[in-house]
């Protein structure tokens, strides 16, 4: 059988869990771990693309290949440009995600000569707001690192996480991003786990989010690009019911359909959120547990989904974020129905 569309498949490498900010929202533990060596890693890298290469081989599927990269924040590895440039030559396309505190202009021509595709700046607000979230003297140090890359020509993508803090200043962000020259501006959903648990009684109302959600789905910003990971937003626009009885994930929550999360340690789960070890890539195999993983096996089944997630019809278009689910279920339950979904009032 060929297929000839490419399929997405990323990597996000947590390469360490050190940071120089401590966000409010911040879904890490603060644990410290043994992060793994610069050659431990180029093992991982590897492995990773002979697995695709073996994929593609057997199956004759198309992939489009990548990997994020993060933290904690990712600058403060010393090695970082030396992972990138051999992610790099391994064919893969590089997003790299950080506060941008750090972020000089020799730092940024680093990061165009290796040829990343993108960097994911997080900010989240106007500077009072974004500074309630994540520190005093924390914005234009940020806006900084912003212009920086913008002069080197990178694709810039700033990141907002939306709770009831910031929720009311998405349109200031969309002011501050064309004036900046960005060319994109995303939204996330506070997960309320790790630092973020505080804030769990900030977490936006169902039918305040659709009300955001829909605001933004109307946007007309012109050649700038709004872009989400959300499976809720995906179902704003032109959303299809899927009422074929097959539960075929096409879409929607990226954890263990397109992906799969490396922590700095090299524990293996389906999303940085959603904190369900499955192994680790220092001594598993990651073919196998791709195919093999319990946990992996039970996101790709409908019949494993509980509540309202189970008896959609837009399952696999969607399957709300599980990382929300298991956060605010209390008990752990990655299976459970997300709670902020309000896809059956549109």
């Amino acid at each position: 059988m060929s297929i000839n569309q490419a399929h997405d498949f990323f990597i996000q490498w947590h390469l360490t869990e050190r940071c120089n900010l401590r966000c409010k929202h911040c879904y890490q533990t603060e644990r410290k771990t043994d992060e793994m060596s610069l050659t431990e890693i180029k093992e991982g890298v590897d492995e990773v693309s002979d697995m695709l290469n073996a994929w593609s081989d057997t199956y004759n599927i198309a992939f489009t290949p990548s990997f994020n990269i993060t933290g904690g924040e990712p600058f403060l590895r010393h090695d970082i440009f030396e992972i990138l440039t051999e992610i790099r030559e391994k064919g893969f396309d590089i997003y790299l995600l950080s506060n941008g505190i750090l972020i000089n202009r020799e730092k940024a021509r680093k990061l165009s000569d290796i040829g990343v595709n993108g960097v994911q700046v997080s900010m989240e607000g106007p500077e009072k707001i974004h500074e309630i979230i994540r520190g005093e003297g924390s914005f234009h140090p940020a806006l900084n690192g912003v212009q920086y890359l913008i002069e080197t020509g990178m694709k810039v993508t700033l990141n907002v996480t939306l709770s009831e803090i910031n929720a009311d200043h998405f349109m200031d962000m969309v002011a501050l991003s064309s004036f900046l020259g960005v060319q994109r501006l995303g939204f996330s959903r506070l997960v309320p786990s790790g630092r973020g648990a505080g804030l769990l009684n900030r977490m936006l109302e169902k039918e305040r989010l659709k009300e955001i959600y829909t605001t933004i789905s109307s946007l007309d910003t012109g050649e700038l690009e709004i872009v989400t990971g959300d499976p809720l937003a995906s179902q704003m626009n032109g959303a299809v019911d899927n009422n074929d009885g097959r539960g075929i994930a096409l879409g929607g929550c990226a954890a263990g359909i397109s992906g799969v999360t490396i922590l700095p340690d090299g524990t293996i789960t389906p999303c940085r959120r959603l904190n369900v070890p499955i192994g680790n890539i220092r001594r598993d195999s990651l073919r196998e547990l791709w195919v093999n993983s319990d946990v992996l096996c039970r996101l790709r089944d409908k019949r494993s989904y509980k509540g309202k997630c189970g008896t959609c019809r837009r399952w696999a278009s969607c399957r709300g974020c599980r990382a929300i689910a298991y956060a605010y279920s209390g008990d752990g339950d990655f299976l459970a129905e997300d709670p902020q979904c309000f896809i059956g009032d549109i």
